[in-house]
């Protein structure tokens, strides 16, 4: 493997004889355990709490502390097992096959199977899972392969050239790598003290399109138990997943962002700027902004609210145009539809081009020549009625809105897109139509007119009616999270206690309880779903709420005794640094929003990036220590390196902009995207898919 970027992989089965498939958990025999004895097992198992070993039920928090004898074989299998017998064990064998890399689903599902009802792994061997008592795992955005090479300058490290610091491949490059202490630089040595492999893990996306989808909803999100009731033909409605429970939303909260709209080829109110961006702003030829000087004019006072509104006070309307073509690849305003919060039409009317129309495309616009002869209203005219009705109060509601502002040459600030609220299945640039979403999740029939074309008012009226949905049913609702079902919520439907763990003999769905660690507030997101979120403003804080959710609280107040079951966590200090965060590269200096200085005893002489691998092998360290024996302990790196992904995606988002710019020449474009640039954002995308993995057993 070239030179020498880690140390060699393992024996690889396919310089061998043997054609075996990986084996199975049920037939594993001879494995590589991934996992480190611990010499002072039974000592840590002495002075580890009972709390989460004795109780039946990990959710009966009501039982006022009085605890059911299972029985006197039960009391002896709750002991701590010896290492070797019937101790916990993942293992790879050396004689096992991969046929490609892991993906981040697969070390998911390593939690299901574990803890819940999932399937058995083929691509690694599990012995004595009844005897698991926790799992813990961990995402730590920047951490990557290339920083294990025993010759890594760290000095040099984000200046370099990428073949520089790039793994060499090979046809086996997705077997685990082993570690040892000796080969790897001194920052991550004890790396090999918790773990015996480097594994290569596959993050989800799209090749086609150059697209890297969510690593964190990879893991946070399990797929939807399958329905036995035969396969159907077309689009499926859909359903809320198993443990799914609404949520609702404000209106409010489903607000496009500047991103949002800046993303989607909007033209951005400059009540939306700040500093420098709205100095400079200037306002297109033709086109008008609605008049709102600031976002706080939007404000509804409290006791103007209706108590349980979801509108909070705003006036809601929804918007549909149609448009016909006056030049080639122009597209004007021929027929705007309104209508408010409880579907009464606000404004119908018909406009008349100031240009001459060369196609009608009746078949979509449903505008014909006889409807548009008597017609004497301006797109002007239409602007005035738009600047009296958009208040700073109003909502304005649509499907692909950009195209409809385009032609009405309007900016308003408080925008919902119903093709971003409820994205497409492969995530953007893809988007839904809004006929596919109203089969979907309307179970309704729409643009049914044929060769007569759309009714706006009908579309105008459908993307309210998933609004409304979203709002009654949550944020999460037509989303890649609500294809599946949380991972925390799985567990705590489906959660296994076997007779080691206080259950019966053959296992017990009993629930398992949970907790999620995250930056800023873990509940807004898949986190929601765990029995505790707790939230952190550095990865300080994550380390030292990682081991409060594995050991309890004192008290017992907020995490009862013993600890959770399950703890997912994300570490962010790393990733900032990396310049993988947006907006929140730290260079040299601590930039506002990015991860604070730590002031601990690191060397001088040691680069940024050493000093902030030292924090986080250290943090790491303390964490495993805390852990109670027969913990199952798993980090991810979530991706590569996903910056030039990301600056090519942003390249080609200023091509499409420009490209359908009308009246923009091919000449005239400040970018160009030919495939060239495709073929290297294709080949970005999977460098960024290319992330890393450990999995030990404490």
């Amino acid at each position: 493997m070239g030179s020498d970027p880690i140390p060699d992989p393992i024996d690889k089965a396919s310089s061998s004889d043997n054609q075996d498939e990986a084996q199975t958990p049920d037939k594993f025999d001879q494995g590589v355990p991934v996992t480190t004895a611990i010499a002072t097992l039974e000592k840590d198992a002495s002075t580890q709490s009972d709390g989460s070993l004795k109780r039946s039920n990990p959710h009966d928090a009501d039982d006022g502390g009085e605890w059911q004898v299972v029985s006197r074989a039960s009391k002896k299998l709750k002991k701590v097992p010896k290492p070797g017998k019937n101790y916990p064990t993942i293992a790879f064998s050396p004689n096992a096959r991969l046929q490609s890399k892991i993906n981040i689903s697969q070390m998911r599902d390593l939690v299901t199977y574990i803890f819940a009802d999932g399937a058995g792994p083929q691509w690694i061997g599990i012995t004595h899972r009844p005897a698991f008592r926790k799992i813990v795992a961990i995402m730590i955005p920047g951490i990557e392969e290339a920083m294990f090479k025993h010759d890594v300058d760290f000095d040099t490290y984000n200046n370099a050239d990428k073949e520089e610091n790039a793994v060499a491949a090979s046809p086996d490059d997705y077997y685990p790598r082993p570690l040892k202490r000796e080969r790897l630089p001194e920052a991550l040595q004890p790396f090999a003290d918790m773990f015996t492999h480097l594994w290569p893990v596959k993050t989800p996306g799209d090749d086609r399109h150059g697209k890297m989808h969510s690593p964190m909803a990879a893991f946070l999100t399990t797929p939807t138990p399958k329905e036995k009731n035969g396969t159907k033909k077309g689009i499926k409605p859909a359903h809320e997943p198993s443990g799914w429970k609404n949520e609702r939303a404000r209106i409010t909260e489903l607000l496009c962002t500047v991103d949002d709209l800046t993303d989607n080829g909007y033209l951005v109110h400059p009540a939306m700027l700040e500093g420098a961006a709205k100095d400079q702003f200037v306002l297109p030829e033709g086109w008008v902004i609605t008049h709102v000087n600031s976002l706080e004019e939007s404000q509804v006072p409290e006791d103007e609210i209706e108590k349980g509104s979801i509108t909070e006070g705003r006036n809601v309307l929804a918007l549909d145009c149609e448009m016909c073509m006056t030049g080639e690849n122009e597209f004007s305003l021929t027929r705007i539809s309104i209508v408010d919060w409880f579907g009464n039409v606000v404004l119908d009317e018909l406009v008349k081009p100031d240009k001459p129309i060369i196609d009608y495309v009746t078949q979509f616009s449903g505008i014909t020549e006889e409807m548009l002869a008597p017609v004497t209203t301006t797109l002007h005219d239409i602007q005035q009625k738009l600047l009296e009705l958009l208040t700073p109060r109003t909502v304005l509601i649509g499907h692909s809105l950009e195209s409809d502002t385009k032609a009405l040459r309007i900016s308003h600030p408080f925008i919902i897109d119903t093709s971003i609220i409820y994205p497409h299945p492969r995530g953007p640039p893809l988007k839904s139509s809004l006929k596919w979403l109203a089969q979907k999740y309307l179970s309704k029939e729409i643009q049914k007119g044929g060769a007569n074309g759309h009714d706006s008012i009908e579309d105008s009226k459908t993307c309210l009616d998933l609004v409304k949905q979203k709002c009654e049913k949550g944020k999460a609702w037509g989303t890649s999270d609500s294809q599946g079902e949380n991972l925390f919520r799985r567990l705590a439907r489906a959660g296994t206690a076997y007779k080691a763990q206080g259950g019966t003999a053959g296992g017990a769905e009993v629930g398992k309880t949970s907790a999620a660690v995250d930056w800023g507030d873990p509940s807004k997101g898949a986190g929601a779903g765990a029995t505790h979120q707790l939230g952190c403003k550095n990865d300080e804080d994550v380390t030292n709420n990682v081991i409060r959710a594995v050991q309890g609280d004192p008290d017992g107040l907020e995490i009862r005794g013993g600890g959770v079951d399950f703890v997912w966590a994300r570490m962010r200090e790393l990733e900032a640094l990396q310049g993988w965060w947006n907006r929140n590269r730290v260079d040299n200096t601590n930039s506002d929003g990015g991860p604070p200085r730590d002031s601990e005893a690191i060397p001088s002489d040691k680069s940024e990036l050493e000093q902030a691998l030292v924090r986080l092998t250290e943090r790491l360290t303390r964490i495993y220590d805390a852990l109670p024996p027969c913990t199952a302990f798993m980090l991810y790196s979530g991706s590569g390196d996903p910056r030039e992904m990301s600056r090519l995606q942003k390249v080609q988002a200023q091509w499409r902009k420009e490209y359908n710019t009308p009246g923009k020449n091919w000449n005239d474009l400040s970018v160009k995207w030919t495939d060239v640039e495709d073929q290297a954002l294709k080949e970005a995308a999977r460098k960024a898919r290319s992330g890393i993995g450990f999995i030990s057993v404490k």
